[in-house]
């Protein structure tokens, strides 16, 4: 348990006998990080959410802001529309994107803009059936 200042002796007096006995114990020889230069960030100003960007970043994790997120996921639904094995499978993924996408078309969330209208489901169908076609055909089917 740590000692308690004494009465009469300065703050900063009690810190400093308190470190020297520290580093006399040896208690900061095997620091991670000791002998290595400070982390690049720790000139930036203070972030009160730092733990949670640092424990993102070391887990490899991302947040956008939610129009970022669902441009990205337009984007992903345009291409397993266009990848899909059927019409109908095209017609569902474009329907629940663009039902996102109207969403937040008329209730914008905060941050930058969506940047996306929806999907014209007809036009999507049309270059589906384009790439069936140059790819051969295969499974062609208009509603399974």
């Amino acid at each position: 348990m740590t000692e308690r200042k004494p009465p009469g002796v300065s703050f900063e007096s009690f810190a400093d006998k308190q470190i020297r006995d520290a580093e006399a114990r040896g208690e900061f020889d095997r620091l991670e990080g000791a002998g290595k230069p400070l982390p690049r960030d720790i000139e930036t100003t203070y972030d009160e959410l730092w733990w949670v960007k640092r424990k993102m970043s070391r887990e490899g994790l991302s947040v956008l802001p939610p129009a970022l997120a669902l441009r990205k996921e337009a984007e992903d639904a345009l291409e397993a529309a266009l990848a899909a094995p059927s019409e109908r499978l095209v017609r569902k993924i474009l329907t629940e994107i663009n039902a996102r996408i109207r969403e937040m078309m008329f209730k914008p969330p905060p941050g930058p803009p969506l940047g996306k209208k929806p999907y014209d489901v007809e036009e999507v169908v049309r270059q589906w059936r384009e790439r069936r076609e140059a790819a051969g055909g295969r499974g062609l089917s208009s509603q399974s």
